[in-house]
């Protein structure tokens, strides 16, 4: 990841104009490969999400329990994405980004989309073609689908259960495949940052160093300080050993900006190194990658606060209640996928009456910020797991206490013994 930092931004510096290293190195072997590494998870999210969805509600076996685990899990996503939006909102009104700021004039423009009603967004849980849903990749449609299908093998018995123990099987068939892709994640994500930086490069940072320090100070004061405290007192686990078991799925986060690709990863994290039973990560980790927006929501308080200093607009009490329920509904309905924040953001504009133009502003410090607050979301998704994994006294302490647990070394393929 560093080295591909620095030799994105050498390239960015030093040959931004070289037709054969852009042509031949960033449009074709950074890109080609860094493409091929992001659809190579996102080829694994779809069956590795349903098998484990199957395991896990099976594994709960009570519907009451699956529907207690439900509610906490959407309860807890609400709760974080709220302190998160409130957060950003008290931060970026104290320190006030974009008050000096001189505005120049920007060729990059940002079409906004509809925004969708809220009624839509509940009616578009239920899928009219679960096929399309899955070919599509339409988390939420999958995910009640599956929940639905699962609880019907619940209930007829016999049939059910030997359904289960196949699905339970093909779980741990895609669980080497996450590993085998795994193997090549130094190559993909070498491939990822050089791309990105030689594209970005360091120098667009420092015209919005103001909005992009405030973004990173929110992200680390939630990540580091919220979900330490709820970690260590709903959980009861040492948030250091977590964050630290984390890194794997911290970097995959970073590198492709998206959590839905790095659910297969932030899964074997918190099964194989945390010791979080399947029945509850199969469950929670999905439906977060979906409506938990942490990272997002804090991007659109700062954002919000540092458009309306800079085109010199006073927002109201009443303006920013509205922006704290519209970050956590939008986040409800909108996908895990990079660049999504923008759409988000755009519809909290509109709603609060700021130019949406003004996200040409942002644009250039975007994609930075996009990879940093994917690894804030995930984060998020496994802090609640935790939660309601040590609530249902479904997570294994001696695996979260053992260092060396789920560690990639000790993956090797099965082998017959000599006889």
């Amino acid at each position: 990841m560093a080295t591909g930092l620095l030799l994105g931004s050498l390239i960015n510096y030093f040959a931004a104009d070289q037709a054969i290293i852009q042509n031949y190195f960033v449009n074709g072997i950074f890109h080609v490969i860094g493409s091929a590494f992001i659809n190579a998870l996102k080829m694994l999210v779809v069956p590795l999400v349903t098998f484990s969805l199957i395991c896990g509600v099976c594994g709960i076996g009570d519907i009451k329990a699956l529907g207690r685990v439900g509610l906490k899990s959407f309860l807890l996503y609400l709760l974080t994405t709220g302190l998160a939006i409130t957060l950003a909102l008290v931060v970026a009104i104290t320190l006030a980004p974009g008050k000096d700021f001189i505005q120049q004039q920007t060729s990059s423009e940002f079409i906004t989309k509809p925004a969708p009603a809220l009624t839509d967004i509940f009616i578009n849980l239920i899928p009219s073609n679960p096929v399309a849903a899955f070919a599509q990749g339409n988390m939420l449609q999958i995910i009640f689908f599956v929940i639905l299908f699962s609880i019907a093998m619940l209930m007829t018995g016999e049939i059910g259960r030997q359904l289960a123990d196949t699905a339970e099987k093909l779980n741990e068939v895609m669980m080497k495949v996450v590993t085998l892709v795994m193997d090549f994640a130094p190559i993909g994500v070498f491939c990822l940052m050089a791309k990105t930086f030689s594209e970005q490069g360091l120098a667009l940072i420092v015209p919005m160093i103001g909005y992009f320090s405030v973004v990173i100070l929110c992200l680390l004061l939630h990540a580091l300080g919220t979900f330490s405290v709820l970690l260590a007192f709903f959980a009861k686990l040492n948030p250091l050993i977590f964050f630290t078991k984390m890194r794997p799925a911290h970097i995959f986060a970073f590198s492709t900006a998206s959590s839905n690709a790095t659910i297969p990863v932030t899964l074997y994290a918190l099964e194989k190194r945390i010791g979080v039973n399947n029945t509850t990560a199969a469950f929670t980790v999905p439906l977060g990658a979906t409506i938990n927006m942490d990272g997002t929501a804090i991007m659109q308080g700062v954002a919000t606060v540092f458009i309306a200093n800079v085109y010199q607009i006073d927002l109201d009490i009443s303006q920013y209640l509205t922006i704290v329920g519209m970050s956590i509904l939008a986040s409800i309905g909108t996908a895990g996928v990079p660049g999504v924040g923008l759409i988000m953001l755009a519809m909290v504009f509109n709603q609060v009456g700021l130019p949406v133009e003004g996200i040409g502003l942002i644009l250039g410090v975007d994609r930075l910020l996009d990879m940093m607050r994917t690894v804030v979301n995930i984060t998020g998704d496994a802090m609640v797991t935790c939660i309601v994994a040590r609530g249902e006294n479904t997570i294994d302490d001696i695996v979260f206490n053992d260092p060396e647990a789920g560690s990639l070394l000790d993956i090797h393929l099965p082998h017959k013994t000599p006889e």
